[in-house]
């Protein structure tokens, strides 16, 4: 695996672990960031090896979120014209959008192991996954509104559709502090954990799971929630009954049967590497 700045990579039993490695620092989000993690997950996405993504950090908090000088990113100096500047700022929120996209439009579900403070750009990330599951002294807390801002790069699209509107709608316009409990009680987090190493045990034991199943399958089921999530029943009925027609496996089938008759874990294929250039805009 390649080495990074701000995060550690790691692969076994088809499953991808990525790690924000800067703890003491609470893992705020540089600029490097930014670059890195879509690289990151293109590449494991690309690649059809791993299953499963495990989103992970260190240290007491999972993010403090964007690091100051993420705010200057593509933008112009004084002197230039306002058009310019508004350009570059709208380019940048597009950017850092993109960045966190990629975890929802992998070909594999991303889980995220959450610990401590999942803060502002945070909370962006973790809404882009598919899963999320956390320690008992986890916080969620959308903390654009208290600096003066609008959260722009995912939290106010996902989170409503993710728990109640009117709580996202209170987190959004107080920045309160939203604990562990509160979040599995609404749905946010589908389980809560003591501390940090039975989270890391409990979200492994899912990822691994999940990557005994069929890949394609997996891969075919996270296709179809996302697409329904923003679309109508029809058309998402129309869309499964498309996909199906090209994608489903037989070969698949007959070795989930298989395996369950003769009482052994079932061997699937991996998914197929993509091309270059069929990833494109991931």
């Amino acid at each position: 695996m390649d080495e990074y700045k701000c995060f550690d990579v790691s692969l076994e039993k088809g499953v991808a672990t990525v790690t924000l490695n800067r703890g003491e620092e609470l893992n705020t989000m540089i600029p490097a960031f930014w670059v890195e993690l879509p690289k990151i997950i293109n590449s494991i996405n690309k690649s059809g090896e791993a299953r499963v993504i495990v989103l992970a950090s260190t240290g007491k908090h999972f993010s403090a979120g964007m690091d100051l000088a993420v705010f200057s990113m593509g933008s112009a100096d004084a002197a230039a014209e306002t058009g310019r500047v508004r350009a570059g700022l709208r380019e940048n929120a597009l950017h850092l959008q993109d960045s966190f996209t990629c975890l929802e439009k992998a070909r594999i579900p991303v889980l995220a192991a959450i610990q401590g403070g999942c803060v502002g750009g945070a909370v962006d990330m973790v809404t882009a996954c598919d899963m999320r599951y956390s320690t008992e002294d986890a916080f969620f807390c959308i903390q654009e509104i208290n600096i003066g801002m609008t959260a722009d790069v995912g939290t106010l699209q996902r989170l409503p559709k993710l728990i109640p509107e009117g709580v996202c709608r209170e987190l959004a316009y107080t920045g309160r502090r939203m604990l562990a409990d509160e979040a599995k009680s609404v749905g946010l987090v589908n389980e809560v954990y003591s501390d940090k190493e039975s989270l890391l045990d409990g979200v492994m034991e899912i990822a691994e799971e999940i990557a005994a199943k069929s890949p394609l399958a997996i891969w075919g089921s996270k296709e179809m929630i996302t697409y329904s999530r923003d679309h109508s029943t029809a058309d998402s009925l129309n869309y499964i009954a498309t996909w199906q027609s090209g994608m489903f496996q037989p070969a698949d089938m007959k070795e989930a049967f298989s395996a369950k008759a003769e009482n052994r874990p079932s061997d699937f294929d991996d998914l197929l590497p993509m091309r270059e250039g069929l990833d494109e805009g991931i």
